[in-house]
C-alpha cells in the first residue's frame, strides 16, 4: 500500500500495522482485562515447515505467515533460503493499491490536505462518538496501554483503536518485521522474479476525496468494539499464535483463530461514501483473485517458485491454497503424515 491518496492513506495507516486480531461476534460486554503476561518464545527457532502446491512436474513452495510475532526470536530461514535459491519467481501476498493520476507535484500538493484526516469531523472527541460503554472500557485499556497520551482522544475510533493496538502487542512482547527481510535479501541475491499481486485504483480527484473524507463519519463503532473486546481477553491467545508460528506448531496453529482479523475495520474503511464513489470496494476479494492468477501464473512457468501467504489463507476452507487445490493442484501440508513405505 502507497500512501498517496484517500484509501490509500487510510488503509496504510491501518494496514501498516499488524492485522487487529479481533473475534467475529465477541461479546460487547466488559470483562475484566486478563492480566496474565504471555510468555514468549526466544531464540533461535524454525518458523513452519512450508506447503507445496503442484502441477505437472512443478510446485510452488508457500510460506504460511502470521503478525504478529515474538520479538524476541531469530528465525532459522535456512529451508526457505534454500528453496529461494531453486526459484525462480516469487509471489507476495495480495494487496490493494491506490494511487492518483496527478503527478509527482500533483502528489506534493496534497500534503497539506493530510492533515487532520486522522481526527474525526469537527474535532469532535473519542468521547463524543462511541457508546459510553465503549468509552469506559477504552479507558482502562487507554490507561494500561497509553497511558495519558491526550492525542488519541481526537482520533477516529478506527486510528485510535490501531494505536491502541500498537501498544499493547508491544507490551506483550510481540513484533513484526521478521519473515520478509530475509524473503528481501535472497530475491536480490538471486536476481529472483518478483511478482506482487496488486489491485490498482486511480483517483483521479483526491483533493475532493480527501476533503469529503475528512468531511463524514464512517461506520467504525463495530472495528472498535470488537478492538476492544479481543485487548480486553485475549492478548495471550495472540502470543499462543505467535509462539505456534515460530516454533513450527501446525496443529496448534490449526486450532487457534487465523481468520481475517480486521475484516470489520477494513470494511469500514471500504464502506466510507468516498471511496465507494470511486469505485474502491470489494478489495478482499480482488486481491485473493489476482493471487490465485499470479500464483498459477507462476506455477506454470517456473519449475519452482515461492509465494508467501497469511496463514488463514493456507489453513481455512475458503483460503487460496484450498481454492487452488479445488482447481486441481496437488497441495501437501508441512505437517502431512508421510505415505507408508512398502
Amino acid at each position: 500500500m502507497r500512501s498517496t491518496a484517500l484509501a490509500c492513506l487510510l488503509l496504510t495507516s491501518l494496514w501498516v500495522t499488524p492485522a487487529l486480531a479481533i473475534q467475529e461476534g465477541a461479546s460487547q460486554a466488559a470483562p475484566p482485562i486478563r492480566d496474565e503476561a504471555p510468555v514468549m518464545v526466544s531464540g533461535k527457532l524454525p518458523g513452519p515447515g512450508m506447503w507445496k502446491v503442484s502441477r505437472n512436474g512443478h510446485v510452488m513452495y508457500v510460506l504460511g505467515t502470521v503478525s504478529p510475532l515474538p520479538k524476541g526470536m531469530e528465525w532459522i530461514s535456512r529451508d526457505v533460503e534454500q528453496v529461494l535459491a531453486q526459484a525462480r519467481e516469487v509471489v507476495t501476498g495480495p494487496s490493494y493499491q491506490v494511487d492518483t493520476d496527478v503527478g509527482f507535484f500533483g502528489k506534493l500538493a496534497l500534503l497539506p490536505s493530510l492533515v487532520g484526516v486522522r481526527k474525526n469531523p469537527g474535532d469532535k472527541k473519542l468521547q463524543e462518538v462511541v457508546s459510553a460503554e465503549s468509552y469506559a472500557r477504552w479507558l482502562v485499556l487507554k490507561q494500561r496501554y497509553l497511558g495519558r497520551d491526550g492525542s488519541v482522544e481526537k482520533m477516529r475510533p478506527i486510528f485510535a483503536a490501531s494505536e491502541l493496538y500498537q501498544a499493547a502487542i508491544k507490551d506483550a512482547g510481540l513484533g513484526s518485521g521478521i519473515v520478509w527481510p530475509v524473503v528481501e535479501h535472497s530475491i536480490k541475491a538471486n536476481h529472483i522474479k518478483l511478482t506482487e499481486p496488486k489491485v490498482k485504483v486511480t483517483i483521479s480527484d483526491p483533493k475532493a476525496a480527501l476533503k469529503e473524507f475528512r468531511s463524514e463519519s464512517i461506520s467504525d463503532q463495530a472495528c472498535f468494539d470488537k478492538m476492544l473486546a479481543n485487548l480486553e481477553t485475549d492478548v495471550a491467545r495472540m502470543a499462543q499464535r505467535a509462539n505456534a508460528w515460530a516454533v513450527g506448531d501446525i496443529d496448534a496453529l490449526r486450532t487457534l483463530p487465523l481468520g481475517d482479523q480486521y475484516q470489520t475495520c477494513q470494511n469500514a474503511l471500504m464502506q466510507a461514501p468516498a471511496a465507494q464513489k470511486r469505485g474502491i470496494v470489494d478489495a478482499e476479494g480482488q486481491a485473493r483473485r489476482a493471487w490465485l492468477s499470479a500464483a498459477e501464473s507462476a506455477i506454470a512457468n517456473n519449475p519452482v517458485s515461492f509465494a508467501v501467504l497469511p496463514m488463514a489463507e493456507l489453513l481455512e476452507s475458503d483460503g487460496s491454497v484450498p481454492a487452488l487445490q479445488a482447481k486441481g493442484y496437488v497441495v501437501e501440508a508441512p505437517d502431512a503424515e508421510a505415505p507408508p513405505t512398502e
